[in-house]
Protein backbone atom coordinates (compact mmCIF):
# COMPACT_ATOMS: atom_id res chain seq x y z
CA UNK A 1 0.00 0.00 0.00
CA UNK A 2 1.53 3.06 -0.72
CA UNK A 3 1.31 6.19 1.43
CA UNK A 4 -1.21 8.04 0.01
CA UNK A 5 -3.32 5.01 -0.29
CA UNK A 6 -2.46 3.92 3.61
CA UNK A 7 -3.80 8.09 4.74
CA UNK A 8 -7.03 7.89 2.33
CA UNK A 9 -7.36 4.53 4.57
CA UNK A 10 -7.08 6.52 7.44
CA UNK A 11 -9.42 8.93 6.79
CA UNK A 12 -11.93 7.34 5.48
CA UNK A 13 -11.68 4.61 8.86
CA UNK A 14 -12.02 8.04 10.69
CA UNK A 15 -14.91 9.25 9.13
CA UNK A 16 -12.83 12.10 8.42
CA UNK A 17 -15.61 14.18 6.49
CA UNK A 18 -17.55 17.19 6.06
CA UNK A 19 -20.65 15.77 7.75
CA UNK A 20 -18.84 14.01 10.67
CA UNK A 21 -16.94 16.96 11.57
CA UNK A 22 -20.11 19.01 11.70
CA UNK A 23 -21.42 16.18 14.28
CA UNK A 24 -18.83 16.18 16.07
CA UNK A 25 -18.41 19.92 16.66
CA UNK A 26 -22.02 21.00 15.55
CA UNK A 27 -23.09 23.73 13.29
CA UNK A 28 -22.08 26.63 15.20
CA UNK A 29 -18.65 25.49 15.66
CA UNK A 30 -18.23 24.84 12.04
CA UNK A 31 -19.50 28.64 11.19
CA UNK A 32 -17.42 29.54 13.50
CA UNK A 33 -14.50 28.04 11.69
CA UNK A 34 -15.78 29.57 8.28
CA UNK A 35 -15.23 33.22 10.01
CA UNK A 36 -12.10 31.93 11.32
CA UNK A 37 -12.67 31.58 14.56
CA UNK A 38 -11.85 28.04 16.28
CA UNK A 39 -12.59 28.32 20.14
CA UNK A 40 -16.06 27.03 19.02
CA UNK A 41 -14.69 23.91 17.78
CA UNK A 42 -12.26 23.50 20.23
CA UNK A 43 -14.95 23.67 23.46
CA UNK A 44 -16.88 21.21 21.04
CA UNK A 45 -13.86 18.90 20.66
CA UNK A 46 -13.47 19.12 24.69
CA UNK A 47 -16.59 17.79 25.41
CA UNK A 48 -16.82 14.96 22.74
CA UNK A 49 -14.08 13.05 23.77
CA UNK A 50 -10.95 11.15 22.66
CA UNK A 51 -10.92 9.59 19.01
CA UNK A 52 -9.69 9.54 15.94
CA UNK A 53 -12.30 11.69 14.27
CA UNK A 54 -11.37 13.88 16.85
CA UNK A 55 -7.52 13.75 16.88
CA UNK A 56 -7.45 14.09 12.97
CA UNK A 57 -10.04 17.14 13.57
CA UNK A 58 -7.60 18.92 15.72
CA UNK A 59 -4.53 18.36 14.34
CA UNK A 60 -5.37 19.01 10.49
CA UNK A 61 -8.22 21.89 10.78
CA UNK A 62 -7.87 23.01 14.08
CA UNK A 63 -3.67 23.62 13.50
CA UNK A 64 -3.08 22.07 17.03
CA UNK A 65 -0.62 19.84 18.33
CA UNK A 66 -1.70 16.51 19.60
CA UNK A 67 -0.51 13.71 21.89
CA UNK A 68 1.71 11.24 19.88
CA UNK A 69 -0.16 8.45 21.19
CA UNK A 70 -3.46 9.58 19.95
CA UNK A 71 -1.65 10.10 16.68
CA UNK A 72 -0.61 6.78 16.19
CA UNK A 73 -3.89 5.72 16.61
CA UNK A 74 -5.46 7.98 13.93
CA UNK A 75 -3.00 6.97 12.04
CA UNK A 76 -2.81 3.39 11.70
CA UNK A 77 -2.14 2.33 8.78
CA UNK A 78 0.10 5.32 7.34
CA UNK A 79 1.75 5.93 10.98
CA UNK A 80 3.72 8.65 12.08
CA UNK A 81 6.80 8.17 10.26
CA UNK A 82 4.31 8.02 6.67
CA UNK A 83 3.01 10.97 7.92
CA UNK A 84 6.27 12.84 8.20
CA UNK A 85 7.85 11.45 5.15
CA UNK A 86 4.71 12.90 3.04
CA UNK A 87 5.13 16.31 4.29
CA UNK A 88 2.25 16.28 6.83
CA UNK A 89 3.06 16.60 10.87
CA UNK A 90 6.50 17.22 12.79
CA UNK A 91 7.01 15.07 15.76
CA UNK A 92 8.65 16.81 18.69
CA UNK A 93 8.93 14.54 21.86
CA UNK A 94 5.71 13.57 22.96
CA UNK A 95 3.38 15.86 20.58
CA UNK A 96 2.32 15.59 17.22
CA UNK A 97 2.29 18.78 15.31
CA UNK A 98 0.23 19.81 11.92
CA UNK A 99 3.14 20.75 9.09
CA UNK A 100 -0.12 21.43 6.74
CA UNK A 101 -3.81 22.66 6.72
CA UNK A 102 -5.78 18.70 6.09
CA UNK A 103 -9.97 18.92 5.73
CA UNK A 104 -12.44 16.95 3.71
CA UNK A 105 -14.03 19.43 1.08
CA UNK A 106 -17.85 18.47 -0.18
CA UNK A 107 -19.79 19.90 -3.31
CA UNK A 108 -22.52 19.30 -6.06
CA UNK A 109 -22.04 19.76 -9.18
CA UNK A 110 -23.77 18.40 -12.96
CA UNK A 111 -22.51 14.98 -12.16
CA UNK A 112 -23.91 14.63 -8.91
CA UNK A 113 -22.30 14.99 -5.06
CA UNK A 114 -19.00 13.93 -4.36
CA UNK A 115 -16.11 14.91 -1.62
CA UNK A 116 -12.47 14.94 -1.40
CA UNK A 117 -9.85 15.62 1.04
CA UNK A 118 -7.71 18.53 0.15
CA UNK A 119 -4.01 19.45 1.70
CA UNK A 120 -2.89 22.82 1.54
CA UNK A 121 -0.67 25.22 3.99
CA UNK A 122 -1.12 26.48 7.72
CA UNK A 123 -3.77 29.08 7.59
CA UNK A 124 -3.38 32.55 9.19
CA UNK A 125 -4.78 30.79 12.90
CA UNK A 126 -2.58 27.65 12.85
CA UNK A 127 0.08 30.25 12.05
CA UNK A 128 -0.63 32.81 14.48
CA UNK A 129 0.29 35.82 12.34
CA UNK A 130 1.01 36.36 8.67
CA UNK A 131 1.32 33.90 6.13
CA UNK A 132 4.96 33.67 4.14
CA UNK A 133 5.18 34.51 0.97
CA UNK A 134 5.11 30.93 -0.41
CA UNK A 135 2.06 30.06 1.40
CA UNK A 136 -0.04 27.58 -0.88
CA UNK A 137 -3.76 28.61 -0.51
CA UNK A 138 -6.56 25.96 0.39
CA UNK A 139 -10.08 25.55 -0.62
CA UNK A 140 -11.46 29.64 -0.05
CA UNK A 141 -14.27 31.52 -1.32
CA UNK A 142 -12.79 32.64 -4.84
CA UNK A 143 -12.27 28.83 -5.38
CA UNK A 144 -15.35 27.57 -4.98
CA UNK A 145 -16.58 30.79 -6.74
CA UNK A 146 -14.32 29.41 -9.93
CA UNK A 147 -15.11 25.92 -9.65
CA UNK A 148 -18.84 26.72 -9.55
CA UNK A 149 -19.04 28.58 -12.62
CA UNK A 150 -17.07 25.84 -14.77
CA UNK A 151 -18.67 24.80 -17.60
CA UNK A 152 -19.35 21.10 -17.13
CA UNK A 153 -20.00 19.64 -20.83
CA UNK A 154 -17.40 16.68 -21.77
CA UNK A 155 -14.20 17.88 -23.59
CA UNK A 156 -11.20 16.05 -24.55
CA UNK A 157 -8.31 18.51 -22.80
CA UNK A 158 -8.24 21.32 -20.21
CA UNK A 159 -5.88 23.95 -18.61
CA UNK A 160 -6.16 24.57 -15.26
CA UNK A 161 -3.32 27.76 -15.18
CA UNK A 162 -2.26 28.71 -11.57
CA UNK A 163 -3.50 25.24 -10.02
CA UNK A 164 -2.30 26.15 -6.44
CA UNK A 165 -3.56 23.55 -4.14
CA UNK A 166 -4.69 21.73 -7.33
CA UNK A 167 -8.69 22.47 -6.46
CA UNK A 168 -9.65 23.54 -10.04
CA UNK A 169 -7.70 20.76 -11.46
CA UNK A 170 -9.83 18.40 -10.00
CA UNK A 171 -13.07 19.75 -10.78
CA UNK A 172 -11.51 19.63 -14.25
CA UNK A 173 -11.12 16.57 -14.33
CA UNK A 174 -14.36 15.61 -14.07
CA UNK A 175 -15.56 16.67 -17.66
CA UNK A 176 -12.05 16.83 -19.31
CA UNK A 177 -10.44 13.49 -20.74
CA UNK A 178 -6.86 15.27 -19.90
CA UNK A 179 -5.70 17.90 -17.59
CA UNK A 180 -2.54 20.16 -17.55
CA UNK A 181 -1.87 22.36 -14.39
CA UNK A 182 0.45 24.68 -14.18
CA UNK A 183 1.98 26.62 -10.85
CA UNK A 184 5.19 28.67 -10.74
CA UNK A 185 5.11 27.51 -6.91
CA UNK A 186 7.19 24.40 -7.09
CA UNK A 187 5.61 23.40 -3.37
CA UNK A 188 2.11 24.08 -4.86
CA UNK A 189 3.00 21.92 -7.68
CA UNK A 190 4.05 19.34 -4.95
CA UNK A 191 0.70 19.74 -2.95
CA UNK A 192 -1.34 19.88 -5.79
CA UNK A 193 -0.30 15.94 -6.97
CA UNK A 194 -0.77 14.65 -3.56
CA UNK A 195 -4.34 15.83 -3.73
CA UNK A 196 -5.02 14.59 -7.22
CA UNK A 197 -3.18 11.00 -6.01
CA UNK A 198 -4.85 11.10 -2.27
CA UNK A 199 -8.40 11.49 -3.92
CA UNK A 200 -7.50 9.26 -6.71
CA UNK A 201 -7.70 11.52 -9.85
CA UNK A 202 -5.76 10.28 -12.99
CA UNK A 203 -5.46 12.26 -15.96
CA UNK A 204 -3.48 15.35 -14.69
CA UNK A 205 -0.37 16.61 -16.00
CA UNK A 206 1.20 18.79 -13.39
CA UNK A 207 4.30 21.91 -15.05
CA UNK A 208 6.48 24.54 -13.76
CA UNK A 209 5.76 28.10 -14.95
CA UNK A 210 3.95 31.36 -15.23
CA UNK A 211 1.17 31.99 -17.37
CA UNK A 212 0.82 30.39 -20.98
CA UNK A 213 4.74 29.34 -21.12
CA UNK A 214 4.50 25.65 -19.73
CA UNK A 215 2.06 25.19 -22.67
CA UNK A 216 3.62 27.08 -25.47
CA UNK A 217 2.14 26.25 -28.69
CA UNK A 218 -0.43 23.78 -27.23
CA UNK A 219 -4.38 24.48 -26.97
CA UNK A 220 -6.88 23.08 -24.95
CA UNK A 221 -11.02 22.65 -25.24
CA UNK A 222 -11.20 24.40 -21.83
CA UNK A 223 -8.87 27.01 -19.63
CA UNK A 224 -9.99 27.18 -15.92
CA UNK A 225 -7.78 30.06 -14.17
CA UNK A 226 -7.75 31.47 -10.24
CA UNK A 227 -5.05 33.69 -11.54
CA UNK A 228 -2.78 35.70 -8.83
CA UNK A 229 -4.62 38.59 -9.85
CA UNK A 230 -4.60 40.37 -6.95
CA UNK A 231 -3.19 44.47 -7.38
CA UNK A 232 -0.49 44.97 -4.85
CA UNK A 233 1.96 48.00 -5.03
CA UNK A 234 5.30 47.24 -6.30
CA UNK A 235 6.93 48.74 -3.36
CA UNK A 236 9.65 47.34 -0.75
CA UNK A 237 8.39 46.23 2.22
CA UNK A 238 5.17 44.80 0.75
CA UNK A 239 4.53 40.78 0.64
CA UNK A 240 4.23 39.53 -2.94
CA UNK A 241 2.26 36.36 -1.96
CA UNK A 242 2.68 33.68 -4.71
CA UNK A 243 -0.87 32.64 -4.67
CA UNK A 244 -2.44 36.12 -5.31
CA UNK A 245 0.29 38.64 -6.57
CA UNK A 246 1.55 37.66 -10.03
CA UNK A 247 4.38 40.77 -10.58
CA UNK A 248 2.28 43.01 -12.81
CA UNK A 249 1.37 46.17 -12.28
CA UNK A 250 -1.97 47.29 -11.67
CA UNK A 251 -4.47 45.01 -13.38
CA UNK A 252 -1.99 43.58 -15.77
CA UNK A 253 -2.19 40.25 -15.43
CA UNK A 254 -5.68 40.04 -16.22
CA UNK A 255 -5.07 42.08 -19.45
CA UNK A 256 -2.09 39.58 -20.43
CA UNK A 257 -3.96 36.48 -19.47
CA UNK A 258 -6.82 37.89 -21.74
CA UNK A 259 -5.11 39.12 -24.61
CA UNK A 260 -2.86 35.89 -24.84
CA UNK A 261 -5.73 32.77 -24.61
CA UNK A 262 -7.12 32.63 -27.77
CA UNK A 263 -3.86 31.43 -28.66
CA UNK A 264 -4.38 28.55 -26.17
CA UNK A 265 -7.81 27.75 -26.92
CA UNK A 266 -9.06 25.13 -29.63
CA UNK A 267 -12.03 26.69 -31.86
CA UNK A 268 -14.92 26.67 -30.02
CA UNK A 269 -12.87 26.24 -26.52
CA UNK A 270 -13.45 28.35 -23.38
CA UNK A 271 -11.41 30.23 -21.00
CA UNK A 272 -12.63 31.17 -17.64
CA UNK A 273 -11.16 33.29 -15.04
CA UNK A 274 -11.73 35.53 -11.89
CA UNK A 275 -10.47 39.28 -12.47
CA UNK A 276 -9.85 42.50 -10.83
CA UNK A 277 -10.02 45.47 -13.27
CA UNK A 278 -9.01 48.98 -11.97
CA UNK A 279 -11.38 52.49 -12.53
CA UNK A 280 -9.33 55.17 -13.58
CA UNK A 281 -10.53 58.43 -12.67
CA UNK A 282 -13.94 58.91 -14.33
CA UNK A 283 -13.45 56.13 -17.33
CA UNK A 284 -15.90 52.94 -17.19
CA UNK A 285 -13.29 49.94 -16.52
CA UNK A 286 -15.47 47.43 -18.76
CA UNK A 287 -14.18 49.19 -21.43
CA UNK A 288 -10.84 48.58 -20.15
CA UNK A 289 -11.61 44.93 -20.08
CA UNK A 290 -13.59 45.44 -23.88
CA UNK A 291 -10.13 46.47 -24.91
CA UNK A 292 -7.99 43.81 -23.56
CA UNK A 293 -10.68 41.55 -25.69
CA UNK A 294 -10.14 44.03 -28.70
CA UNK A 295 -6.41 43.12 -28.65
CA UNK A 296 -6.61 39.63 -28.46
CA UNK A 297 -4.65 37.98 -31.62
CA UNK A 298 -7.54 35.63 -32.08
CA UNK A 299 -11.45 36.05 -32.41
CA UNK A 300 -12.98 35.73 -29.10
CA UNK A 301 -16.60 35.96 -28.08
CA UNK A 302 -17.16 37.41 -24.48
CA UNK A 303 -19.33 38.02 -21.60
CA UNK A 304 -17.75 39.67 -18.39
CA UNK A 305 -19.71 39.84 -15.70
CA UNK A 306 -18.58 42.07 -12.93
CA UNK A 307 -19.66 41.00 -9.33
CA UNK A 308 -18.97 43.98 -7.03
CA UNK A 309 -16.53 47.12 -6.36
CA UNK A 310 -14.38 48.03 -3.59
CA UNK A 311 -12.81 51.73 -3.21
CA UNK A 312 -9.15 52.06 -3.07
CA UNK A 313 -8.66 52.36 0.92
CA UNK A 314 -11.66 48.96 0.72
CA UNK A 315 -9.32 47.07 -2.11
CA UNK A 316 -6.74 47.64 0.25
CA UNK A 317 -8.06 46.62 3.43
CA UNK A 318 -9.38 43.29 2.07
CA UNK A 319 -5.80 41.81 0.49
CA UNK A 320 -3.79 43.02 3.47
CA UNK A 321 -6.04 41.67 6.10
CA UNK A 322 -6.14 38.66 3.98
CA UNK A 323 -2.08 38.64 4.22
CA UNK A 324 -2.64 38.13 7.84
CA UNK A 325 -1.45 41.70 9.07
CA UNK A 326 -4.23 42.51 11.52
CA UNK A 327 -5.40 46.05 11.35
CA UNK A 328 -4.92 48.91 13.79
CA UNK A 329 -1.03 47.75 14.08
CA UNK A 330 1.77 49.84 12.81
CA UNK A 331 2.30 47.18 9.97
CA UNK A 332 -1.00 47.28 8.58
CA UNK A 333 -1.01 51.29 8.58
CA UNK A 334 2.19 50.94 6.63
CA UNK A 335 0.78 48.91 4.03
CA UNK A 336 -2.44 50.64 3.88
CA UNK A 337 -0.15 53.65 2.97
CA UNK A 338 2.03 51.88 0.17
CA UNK A 339 -1.18 50.60 -1.44
CA UNK A 340 -3.06 53.91 -1.37
CA UNK A 341 -0.04 55.22 -2.73
CA UNK A 342 0.56 53.12 -5.49
CA UNK A 343 -3.50 54.02 -6.37
CA UNK A 344 -3.04 57.60 -6.31
CA UNK A 345 -0.42 57.70 -7.89
CA UNK A 346 -1.83 55.74 -11.28
CA UNK A 347 -5.34 57.80 -10.62
CA UNK A 348 -6.93 54.55 -9.50
CA UNK A 349 -10.82 55.48 -7.53
CA UNK A 350 -11.56 52.11 -6.89
CA UNK A 351 -11.07 48.35 -8.63
CA UNK A 352 -13.92 46.03 -9.47
CA UNK A 353 -14.01 41.90 -9.60
CA UNK A 354 -15.83 39.90 -11.65
CA UNK A 355 -16.17 36.42 -13.94
CA UNK A 356 -14.67 36.55 -17.51
CA UNK A 357 -15.65 33.91 -20.07
CA UNK A 358 -14.06 34.20 -23.27
CA UNK A 359 -14.74 31.56 -26.67
CA UNK A 360 -12.45 31.51 -29.57
CA UNK A 361 -14.63 32.17 -32.15
CA UNK A 362 -15.04 29.60 -35.05
CA UNK A 363 -15.71 32.90 -37.51
CA UNK A 364 -17.32 36.12 -36.70
CA UNK A 365 -17.49 36.66 -32.74
CA UNK A 366 -21.49 36.67 -31.97
CA UNK A 367 -21.39 37.35 -28.53
CA UNK A 368 -20.15 40.57 -26.38
CA UNK A 369 -21.42 41.37 -22.98
CA UNK A 370 -20.28 43.25 -20.48
CA UNK A 371 -22.52 44.04 -17.99
CA UNK A 372 -22.61 44.68 -14.15
CA UNK A 373 -24.57 41.78 -11.72
CA UNK A 374 -24.07 43.27 -8.07
CA UNK A 375 -25.96 41.67 -5.52
CA UNK A 376 -27.27 38.44 -4.87
CA UNK A 377 -27.22 35.35 -7.56
CA UNK A 378 -30.17 32.68 -7.58
CA UNK A 379 -30.51 29.25 -6.38
CA UNK A 380 -27.84 26.52 -8.29
CA UNK A 381 -27.50 23.28 -6.80
CA UNK A 382 -25.14 22.20 -9.38
CA UNK A 383 -23.00 25.19 -9.50
CA UNK A 384 -23.57 28.30 -11.98
CA UNK A 385 -21.93 26.34 -14.73
CA UNK A 386 -24.41 24.75 -15.67
CA UNK A 387 -26.41 27.92 -15.71
CA UNK A 388 -23.92 29.45 -18.25
CA UNK A 389 -23.65 26.34 -20.74
CA UNK A 390 -27.18 26.50 -21.06
CA UNK A 391 -26.73 30.10 -21.78
CA UNK A 392 -24.04 29.86 -24.10
CA UNK A 393 -25.76 27.20 -25.84
CA UNK A 394 -29.54 28.85 -25.85
CA UNK A 395 -27.37 31.78 -27.54
CA UNK A 396 -25.80 29.93 -30.31
CA UNK A 397 -28.52 28.57 -31.51
CA UNK A 398 -31.37 32.39 -31.67
CA UNK A 399 -28.10 33.90 -32.91
CA UNK A 400 -27.89 31.43 -35.63
CA UNK A 401 -31.89 32.61 -36.54
CA UNK A 402 -33.19 35.45 -38.60
CA UNK A 403 -36.13 37.18 -37.18
CA UNK A 404 -38.87 34.85 -39.12
CA UNK A 405 -37.03 32.16 -38.06
CA UNK A 406 -36.74 33.01 -34.69
CA UNK A 407 -40.63 33.86 -34.64
CA UNK A 408 -41.48 30.27 -35.47
CA UNK A 409 -40.19 28.87 -32.72
CA UNK A 410 -42.41 27.95 -29.68
CA UNK A 411 -41.21 28.52 -26.76
CA UNK A 412 -41.62 27.48 -23.07
CA UNK A 413 -41.26 29.70 -19.79
CA UNK A 414 -38.35 28.47 -17.58
CA UNK A 415 -39.60 27.03 -13.78
CA UNK A 416 -38.24 29.22 -12.09
CA UNK A 417 -39.59 32.13 -13.32
CA UNK A 418 -41.97 34.27 -11.45
CA UNK A 419 -43.81 37.36 -12.55
CA UNK A 420 -44.39 40.64 -9.79
CA UNK A 421 -47.01 43.10 -10.52
CA UNK A 422 -46.34 46.47 -8.25
CA UNK A 423 -49.90 48.61 -8.37
CA UNK A 424 -50.73 51.95 -6.69
CA UNK A 425 -53.48 51.44 -4.31
CA UNK A 426 -56.34 51.21 -5.83
CA UNK A 427 -55.21 51.59 -9.47
CA UNK A 428 -56.51 48.90 -12.21
CA UNK A 429 -52.48 48.93 -14.20
CA UNK A 430 -49.58 48.10 -12.48
CA UNK A 431 -47.40 50.23 -12.34
CA UNK A 432 -44.27 48.04 -12.54
CA UNK A 433 -44.03 44.36 -13.79
CA UNK A 434 -41.20 42.01 -12.93
CA UNK A 435 -39.41 38.87 -14.25
CA UNK A 436 -37.51 37.12 -11.92
CA UNK A 437 -35.34 34.76 -12.33
CA UNK A 438 -35.15 31.80 -9.49
CA UNK A 439 -32.05 30.18 -10.36
CA UNK A 440 -29.35 31.18 -12.38
CA UNK A 441 -27.75 35.05 -12.12
CA UNK A 442 -31.16 35.67 -10.39
CA UNK A 443 -31.93 38.01 -13.10
CA UNK A 444 -34.65 40.88 -12.51
CA UNK A 445 -36.74 41.92 -16.41
CA UNK A 446 -38.77 44.80 -16.19
CA UNK A 447 -41.43 44.20 -18.63
CA UNK A 448 -44.56 46.03 -20.47
CA UNK A 449 -47.38 44.97 -20.72
CA UNK A 450 -46.70 43.14 -23.91
CA UNK A 451 -43.73 41.11 -22.97
CA UNK A 452 -45.93 39.95 -20.14
CA UNK A 453 -48.22 38.53 -21.80
CA UNK A 454 -46.04 37.26 -24.55
CA UNK A 455 -43.91 34.85 -21.59
CA UNK A 456 -47.07 34.23 -19.84
CA UNK A 457 -48.53 32.94 -23.27
CA UNK A 458 -44.97 30.64 -23.54
CA UNK A 459 -46.61 27.61 -22.72
CA UNK A 460 -44.81 25.50 -26.34
CA UNK A 461 -48.14 25.49 -27.73
CA UNK A 462 -48.44 28.71 -29.68
CA UNK A 463 -45.16 30.46 -31.97
CA UNK A 464 -43.37 33.48 -30.83
CA UNK A 465 -44.78 35.16 -33.89
CA UNK A 466 -48.36 33.84 -33.31
CA UNK A 467 -48.78 34.95 -29.98
CA UNK A 468 -47.30 38.39 -31.35
CA UNK A 469 -49.94 38.54 -34.09
CA UNK A 470 -52.95 37.54 -31.14
CA UNK A 471 -51.25 40.75 -28.83
CA UNK A 472 -51.52 42.81 -31.65
CA UNK A 473 -54.71 42.00 -32.21
CA UNK A 474 -55.88 42.21 -28.47
CA UNK A 475 -53.97 45.49 -27.72
CA UNK A 476 -54.65 47.60 -30.86
CA UNK A 477 -51.14 47.87 -32.22
CA UNK A 478 -49.33 47.60 -35.64
CA UNK A 479 -48.24 43.85 -35.15
CA UNK A 480 -44.95 44.96 -36.95
CA UNK A 481 -44.31 47.32 -35.02
CA UNK A 482 -44.64 45.10 -32.21
CA UNK A 483 -42.60 42.49 -33.22
CA UNK A 484 -39.91 44.60 -33.85
CA UNK A 485 -40.45 46.12 -30.23
CA UNK A 486 -40.28 42.47 -28.38
CA UNK A 487 -37.86 40.08 -30.61
CA UNK A 488 -34.79 41.63 -29.25
CA UNK A 489 -36.12 41.60 -25.44
CA UNK A 490 -37.56 37.94 -26.27
CA UNK A 491 -34.38 37.24 -27.63
CA UNK A 492 -32.36 38.02 -24.70
CA UNK A 493 -34.51 36.19 -22.38
CA UNK A 494 -33.74 32.87 -24.14
CA UNK A 495 -29.92 33.57 -23.87
CA UNK A 496 -30.59 34.24 -20.36
CA UNK A 497 -32.81 31.30 -19.24
CA UNK A 498 -35.90 32.78 -18.65
CA UNK A 499 -37.84 31.32 -21.65
CA UNK A 500 -36.67 27.73 -23.13
CA UNK A 501 -36.11 26.87 -26.38
CA UNK A 502 -38.30 23.83 -27.76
Amino acid sequence: MTSTAALRSDLSAAGFTVDGLTALWGEEAANALHRGQRVPAERALARSGAGPLATLAALFVLGRPVERDAAIAALPALGLDGARELGLIRVDAGAVAPAVDLRPYAFVDGLGPAEWWIVSDLGELALGGPLPEDHVLGVGGASMTLSGLMLQRPVGSALDLGTGCGIQALHASRHAERVVATDISERALRLAALNAELNGVEGVEFRLGSMFGPVAGETFDHIVSNPPFVITPRTEGVPAYEYRDGGMVGDGLVASFIAGAGAHLNPGGVAQLLGNWEYHGTADALERVRGWVDDSTEPLDAWVIERDTEDAAQYAETWIRDGGTRPGTPQFDALLGAWLDDFEARGVREVGFGYVLLRRAEGVPTLRRFERLHGALGANQAGLGVHLGDCLAAHDVQAALDDDAFGALRLTVAGDVTEERHLWPGAESPSAILLRQGGGFGRAVAADTGLAALVGASDGELSISAIVGALAQLLEVDEDALRADLLPTVRALVTDGLLRLP
